[in-house]
C-alpha cells in the first residue's frame, strides 16, 4: 500500500502546509507527519468539498463581499443558483426547525441528531448535481451549479473529538466550510436567545484545532469559521483560562455552577483575537444590526491580524425596519464589506420565505380558490425572463433527463417517454 500512502502525502502537502496564500497566518499545533499517520493508506477524494472550499476562498478574497441566504431544501438552493447568488448558507436553526433526521420540530438548542446538517448538505448537493445534469443533457451551460456551502456545526455536539468527526461528516457531504461557536454544547442556544454559556477560550481553540485537523486528514482546504457569542452571553463554565478572568463579574456562581460574565463586546473582541490564528474567518454574533459595533470589532481584530476575514449574520431576528432607516438598510452590507466582513448571510431566509409564501397562498386560496392559485402561476410565468424555470415542474425535477436515459438504454426505441406527451409540454 506504499504507493497509496505516497499519494496521500502528496495530496495533503498540496492542499495544506505548502500553500502560504491559503493558510497565511494559520497556526497548526500538529505536524504533517501527524496528519499523514491519521489519513490511512487509501486516498478518498471529496470532490464537491474540495471544489467548494477553493471557490469560497477565492470569492472571499476577490469579492467586495459574498452575500448568501440560508437554504432549507435542495430546491431552495437551486433557485438561489438561478437567481445569481454565489454561495449558500446552511443554518442549524433551520435544520432544527424542519429538516433534521429525527423528523421533529426543535428550537435551536442542539436537540437534533448530529448527522442532521451533513444530511441536508448532501441533499442540497444532490439537488445541484441533478440541476447540472439536466442542463448538460439539454446542451445548456448557463449556470455553474456547484455553489459552495457554508454549514453550521453549532457548538460541536460535544468535545474536540466530536468536532473532529462532525467536520469529517460535513466534508464527506460536500460542505465547503463549517462554523463552530464558543458555547457549551450541552447548553447551546441560538445566538439570539438568552441563557448562553461559553466555554473557556482555550477549550474552544481545541475545537478549532480539531476541525482543522479533520480537514487536513480529509485532504480538503475547508474554510473554518470561528463564531463567538461573547457579546451577549452572560455565563462561563470555568475560570481556568486567564484570558477569560478580566470579564468575570465575580467569583459567585449560578445554581448550575457557572460563572457570570460582563465582558460584552470587549470580551468578544478578546476572544476573536485569540481564535484568529486557528480560523480562516471570524464571526461575532450580535444582538442588533449595529455598524458602529461592527466597525469597532473589525478595527481591533485587524490591528492584530490585518488580513483576517470576517463574517456577519444579517439576522432575521433583528427588526430591520424598526432599528434602521431605509437608506441605512440599503447600504448596510456595502459598509460591512468595506470593514472586511466578506461573508454576509441571512441565516433563516429559507424558513421565512417558505412560511410566508405558503401562508399568503393558503390565505388567498381559502378566500378565492383557484383564482388565487392562478395568480401564483401568472407570477411564476412572469419571472421566467429572469431565469425562473420551476413553472415547468416536470422538467425542473429531471423528467426530460430520465427520458434521455431511457432513450440511450433503448437505442432510441422507447415508447414510454414521459415528458413529450405530458400536460406540461402541451400547455406550457
Amino acid at each position: 500500500m506504499s504507493s497509496a500512502m505516497d499519494l496521500s502525502a502528496r495530496l495533503f502537502s498540496a492542499e495544506s502546509f505548502d500553500d502560504p496564500h491559503r493558510f497565511r497566518g494559520i497556526v497548526r499545533t500538529y505536524t504533517a507527519g501527524d496528519v499523514q499517520r491519521l489519513q490511512g493508506s487509501v486516498v478518498i477524494r471529496h470532490t464537491l468539498a474540495e471544489l467548494g472550499a477553493r471557490r469560497l476562498w477565492h470569492l472571499l478574497n476577490t469579492e467586495d463581499y459574498v452575500a448568501a441566504l440560508g437554504a432549507l431544501t435542495g430546491n431552495q438552493a437551486v433557485q438561489m443558483v438561478r437567481a445569481g447568488l454565489k454561495a449558500i448558507y446552511l443554518s442549524g436553526w433551520q435544520v432544527a426547525a424542519d429538516a433534521n433526521t429525527a423528523g421533529q420540530m426543535y428550537p435551536d438548542q442542539s436537540l437534533y441528531p448530529v448527522d442532521s446538517v451533513p444530511a441536508v448538505v448532501r441533499k442540497i448537493n444532490a439537488a445541484l448535481v441533478r440541476a447540472d445534469q439536466i442542463e448538460c443533457a439539454e446542451r445548456s451551460t448557463g449556470h455553474d451549479w456547484f455553489l459552495p456551502i457554508l454549514a453550521d456545526a453549532e457548538a460541536g455536539f460535544g468535545g474536540p473529538l466530536n468536532a473532529f468527526e462532525l467536520t469529517k461528516a460535513m466534508i464527506e457531504a460536500g460542505a465547503a466550510g463549517v462554523h463552530f461557536e464558543d458555547q457549551l454544547a450541552s447548553e447551546k442556544k441560538c445566538g439570539h436567545m438568552g441563557g448562553k454559556v461559553l466555554v473557556p477560550t482555550g477549550q474552544f481553540i481545541r475545537t478549532l484545532v480539531a476541525a482543522r485537523l479533520a480537514a487536513d486528514v480529509m485532504g480538503v482546504p475547508t474554510i473554518i469559521v470561528a463564531r463567538t457569542d461573547a457579546q451577549s452571553a452572560k455565563l462561563l463554565t470555568s475560570d481556568v483560562d486567564e484570558r477569560d478572568r478580566p470579564f468575570l463579574e465575580s467569583s459567585t456562581r449560578t445554581a448550575e455552577g457557572f460563572y457570570r460574565l460582563t465582558g460584552e463586546l470587549d470580551c468578544a473582541i478578546a476572544r476573536a483575537i485569540a481564535y484568529a490564528p486557528f480560523a480562516d474567518v471570524l464571526w461575532c454574533e450580535t444582538s442588533t444590526p449595529d455598524l458602529a459595533g461592527a466597525r469597532r470589532f473589525a478595527e481591533e481584530v485587524h490591528a492584530k491580524f490585518p488580513h483576517k476575514l470576517l463574517a456577519y449574520n444579517c439576522s432575521p431576528s433583528f427588526n430591520w425596519a424598526k432599528k434602521l432607516d431605509p437608506a441605512t438598510i440599503a447600504t448596510f452590507q456595502v459598509e460591512l464589506g468595506k470593514m472586511g466582513y466578506k461573508f454576509q448571510f441571512v441565516t433563516l431566509a429559507g424558513f421565512h420565505a417558505l412560511n410566508f409564501s405558503m401562508f399568503e397562498l393558503a390565505r388567498n386560496y381559502a378566500k378565492r380558490g383557484m383564482a388565487a392559485y392562478s395568480e401564483l402561476q401568472v407570477a411564476e410565468l412572469a419571472a421566467e425572463p429572469g431565469g425562473y424555470t420551476a413553472t415547468r415542474h416536470q422538467r425542473e425535477v429531471g423528467t426530460g433527463y430520465f427520458d434521455q436515459v431511457a432513450e440511450v438504454i433503448s437505442a432510441g426505441q422507447s415508447a414510454t417517454l414521459a415528458l413529450g406527451e405530458s400536460t406540461e409540454a402541451q400547455q406550457f
